[in-house]
């Protein structure tokens, strides 16, 4: 039998995984999902689900749902992706991984019928994070769409509650190349009879949502029309407080700009869940929101990596995040910004190099993935706009050269693409000034 390790490369080498090859590796329609489904006796229908889907913010508000419900006592399956440092991440209960030998057994098991399937990396990584829910004996999990939504594979589950964050231009080659088509594919997660929030909205989407949700007989809420964050303002920590409408004040563990956006979104959905039956009291609700890392294991958004050097990643890794990420940069008080920066190949990097702070000295490398873009072309494109920086060959030779740069009161900033961040906090490189 193989080890932990060997079935994890196994996984990835074996079946075609998007974050490694991009567009080719994903499987529109959902027959190997329901196959997957039926072998396994359809696990997710044993406990409920909330279903997330949208452009940017479903993993923040997918983990702070998690645990807003975990606060409240209810045992809690998360399913979100990618991981940043383990495979393990992508699936928790109560906020800890799936055990080693859950994926190990699982896989040595089942080979001889998923082998023949030939499913797609996450068509298979879904069918074990429902199985591992079910046996854990969940009360509810909160899914995570993984792209898309009307032909994810996540798509096979009755939730009891949708969320559409919002739209936004990424994946334009496999979802369409305007808002409105995008919202089609997101609209998919939404069910006969069920109620969906949608965490925001423009005159393009909104007739789809609200065209979908007639067609489905569904329950349309509009969170930025329900305004459950009234005000909101940064405390002694940086940390957003946000002045609600129903639970009083609010205090949130994370500190990205974008979060405003997001908490009034998840803010909604919790009145809702609290509508469909779930006991969630506003102290829950507090203690989820001050605790999500905590609770979760939600890494990577607006996350000071190290206060001496002053060190930050993020995520963000398309044009609607760096519209907040450049602005959050632009307001940072040090001395000199460094940003260590890389993207991959399915963005647009035109559009997001335009929103770039200026005043930063800039690291441009590549993460070690088939889909990043070379370093020497984002370096190409930043010198036309006028940015200033040198390029490196890995994220950690990137790193370091801005470590050895920086001065006191000096700032890094690491971000531009998951597979960045995810090298960073595996590596910790700044630890070695």
């Amino acid at each position: 039998m193989r080890t932990y390790q060997e079935t994890i490369e196994y996984l990835f080498n074996s079946m075609p995984v998007f974050e490694k090859v991009g567009n080719s590796a994903y499987k529109p329609g959902l027959f190997n999902s329901e196959s997957l489904d039926k072998h396994f006796n359809h696990p997710h229908r044993n406990y409920r689900t909330i279903h997330v889907a949208g452009t940017n913010g479903k993993g923040s508000c997918s983990h702070t749902l998690a645990a807003v419900l975990q606060s409240a006592g209810y045992r809690v399956g998360l399913y979100t992706s990618p991981h940043l440092v383990d495979f393990k991440e992508r699936i928790r209960v109560n906020g800890e991984c799936i055990l080693e030998d859950y994926v190990v057994d699982f896989v040595h098991q089942n080979v001889s019928f998923f082998e023949p399937l030939y499913p797609s990396f996450f068509e298979l990584t879904t069918a074990l994070a429902f199985k591992y829910f079910a046996d854990c004996k969940v009360d509810v999990a909160v899914i995570e769409v993984g792209l898309g939504g009307r032909l994810d594979c996540t798509n096979i589950i009755s939730p009891v509650l949708s969320v559409i964050t919002n739209i936004s231009l990424d994946h334009v080659a496999l979802l369409g190349d305007s808002f409105s088509k995008i919202a089609s594919e997101k609209a998919g997660v939404i069910k006969p009879q069920t109620p969906v929030v949608i965490g925001e909205y423009n005159e393009e989407t909104l007739p789809v949502f609200r065209a979908k949700a007639l067609e489905e007989n569904a329950k349309l809420i509009l969170a930025e029309d329900q305004l459950e964050v009234i005000s909101y303002a940064q405390n002694k920590d940086n940390a957003w407080e946000y002045t609600t409408q129903h639970f009083g004040i609010v205090e949130g563990q994370l500190k990205g700009n974008y979060q405003v956006k997001n908490s009034n979104t998840i803010l909604t959905a919790v009145k809702e869940l609290q509508i469909l039956g779930f006991n969630l009291s506003i102290d829950n609700v507090k203690e989820g929101f001050k605790h999500v890392e905590t609770l979760t294991g939600l890494a990577g958004r607006w996350q000071t990596l190290s206060q001496t050097p002053h060190v930050l990643c993020d995520t963000g890794h398309n044009e609607a995040a760096w519209i907040y990420l450049s602005n959050q940069l632009n307001e940072l008080v040090c001395n000199q910004l460094h940003i260590v920066f890389g993207m991959v190949d399915d963005k647009d990097i035109d559009a997001v190099i335009q929103l770039l702070p200026e005043k930063a000295v800039y690291y441009f490398t590549k993460a070690s993935c088939k889909r990043a873009l070379s370093e020497y072309s984002i370096e190409q494109k930043a010198k036309k706009r006028g940015l200033k920086g040198t390029s490196y060959s890995s994220v950690k030779e990137a790193c370091c050269a801005a470590l050895s740069a920086m001065l006191n009161n000096d700032c890094l900033f690491i971000g531009g693409s998951n597979y960045i961040v995810s090298e960073v906090l595996i590596s910790q490189p700044w630890l070695k000034k």
